[in-house]
């Protein structure tokens, strides 16, 4: 099974807000009532939220679904590790712009560098390096990232995912 067939069940994946022919994945968000302190300020841990939305979408931008992974494979993706830096705040009805650009590969981890800017500013608010690890949905232990599945592609890849889609025939 190639990649390509992990997809969530019955859904196309949406289009990437990014320009494809760009090494960073973007994906819009809004801030709402619920992400806010009560002085209209993004609580610090409703910026994960927006982190991990970016990362999702950009794997289902790739063809990977999370819980097909999980029915195919045997495998979930968590995050192991992640240093942030608050630069500014994110406040009420901000438009924002969340990024993923890989920048590692493990046999069982990648590390992701992911920004949340608002728009149309260039400074980032929230800036973050994020390592995921691979592994096994029954025992919660390391497992190889499977062959295949996504192929490490780095600055030159240019699907906006950072990875290569593999078409029906398992070629790039």
């Amino acid at each position: 099974m190639t990649h390509s067939d992990v997809s969530p069940e019955g859904h196309q994946p949406r289009p990437p807000a990014s320009d494809a022919r760009s090494p960073l994945f973007a994906w819009p968000a809004r801030v709402y009532w619920e992400d806010t302190d009560a002085g209209g300020v993004v609580y610090h841990a409703r910026y994960l939220h927006f982190l991990e939305r970016a990362r999702t979408e950009w794997l289902r931008t790739a063809g990977i679904g999370q819980q097909a992974l999980r029915e195919a494979f045997g495998i979930v993706f968590v995050v192991h590790r992640m240093e942030l830096d608050f630069n500014a705040p994110a406040r009420l009805d901000d438009l924002l712009t969340a990024t993923v650009e890989p920048v590692e590969r493990r046999s069982a981890s990648f590390v992701v560098r992911q920004a949340l800017r608002r728009e149309p500013e260039a400074r980032p608010l929230v800036e973050a390096r994020v390592r995921i690890a691979c592994i096994d949905a029954q025992r919660f232990r390391p497992r190889p990232i499977p062959d295949g599945l996504f192929q490490w592609d780095g600055p030159e890849d240019r699907s906006g995912t950072g990875m290569c889609r593999r078409n029906e025939q398992g070629s790039a």
